[in-house]
């Protein structure tokens, strides 16, 4: 049997039982690992309230969590990148996440190995805010040296690591966060730190070639504005757009309603001459493997506030809802 935390219900409750469950079952492409650190992001909450149920209807009973550290046990009979004692690191893929709780079966594809030079807890906090920066810049930006990147809530999850993935990448960064977190962002590389809570960053910045967004409808309205003719407005909190509904293959009124909920946006972009595309992160072993070797070269660090013990993941949840927390909250499955 395995612990995990299930979440009862949606609509802003859970996860509040821990239980026993069945160990999981593997298929042939999948890997069995014992997860030693999860960590917590705002998707938990988003997924337990029922803000993606579109495209992703969890029905409840279910495990959250979408990061993991750990140790393979066993291996299903296509697998051949991984055997029983390594050490890896993963965000599963949609449909199948669950990392609050001791052992997780996961494709085999949506996993690589442990950055060396980490321990488990600092692995935890990178695959899904490291995808999504990676997703976001590399992917679709397609960053190159010299252009200018605008990156909201620098002192984030997604935040702290876009920061140094973007100088990286040669860009000039700009970022808010609140007075207290200025050194910390600037320590990331951060070359312009805008105090959200004392000025606008409308005011302050101009002609940036890629906009990284991650805050609310006006804040994703105002990011038009510092964007240059032919930039790229990148969210990770919505709207969802028309492209996004295709690659989820919806039916055509599924598609329709995305594509209104992303009219405002899509209109205000096209009239400044601005590309604006939804990003919802996809699970991608090969691109872990590529930022592990980043972090072995100490070209990224983990930036972890707190880590709670396995049976205070309901807290180390509420934590992260409060908005406070720099960088990544880890959990400490195994002791």
């Amino acid at each position: 049997m395995t612990r995990a935390f299930l979440c009862l219900a949606t609509l802003k409750r859970g996860p509040r039982r821990l239980a026993d469950m069945p160990d999981p079952q593997i298929g042939a492409n999948d890997v069995l690992v014992r997860i030693e650190a999860t960590a917590i992001n705002l998707l938990d909450s988003k997924v337990r309230d029922g803000e993606f149920k579109l495209f992703l209807p969890y029905r409840p009973p279910f495990i959250l969590g979408h990061d993991l550290a750990g140790t393979v046990l066993r291996v299903g009979a296509n697998v051949r990148q991984f055997k029983a004692g390594d050490k890896v690191y993963g965000r599963p893929r949609d449909h199948r996440a669950g990392t609050f709780a001791e052992m997780i079966a996961v494709n085999a594809a949506d996993l690589a190995l442990k950055p060396a030079n980490l321990s488990m807890e600092q692995a935890a906090s990178i695959p899904l805010v490291g995808l999504t920066a990676w997703q976001a810049l590399v992917e679709v930006g397609k960053v190159k040296p010299g252009q200018k990147v605008f990156i909201q809530a620098g002192s984030g999850g997604v935040g702290t690591f876009a920061i140094q993935l973007a100088k990286h990448l040669g860009a000039t960064v700009a970022t808010t966060t609140s007075a207290e977190n200025v050194e910390l962002v600037k320590s990331l590389g951060a070359d312009v730190v805008i105090d959200y809570k004392a000025q606008d960053f409308e005011q302050v910045l101009s002609r940036y070639d890629l906009v990284l967004n991650s805050q609310d409808a006006k804040t994703l309205a105002k990011s038009v504005i510092v964007l240059k003719p032919g930039g790229k407005l990148i969210s990770i909190s919505g709207p969802p757009d028309g492209p996004f509904a295709k690659s989820l293959k919806l039916n055509l009124f599924f598609r329709f309603v995305m594509r209104m909920l992303s009219q405002s946006i899509l209109k205000k972009a096209k009239s400044r001459g601005i590309d604006y595309s939804f990003l919802f992160m996809r699970a991608e072993g090969q691109q872990l493997a590529q930022i592990a070797k980043l972090i072995d070269a100490d070209a990224i660090r983990p930036v972890v506030d707190k880590v709670f013990p396995f049976a205070q993941t309901p807290d180390a949840l509420a934590y992260v809802e409060t908005g406070r927390a720099k960088g990544k909250v880890v959990v400490k499955v195994a002791d």
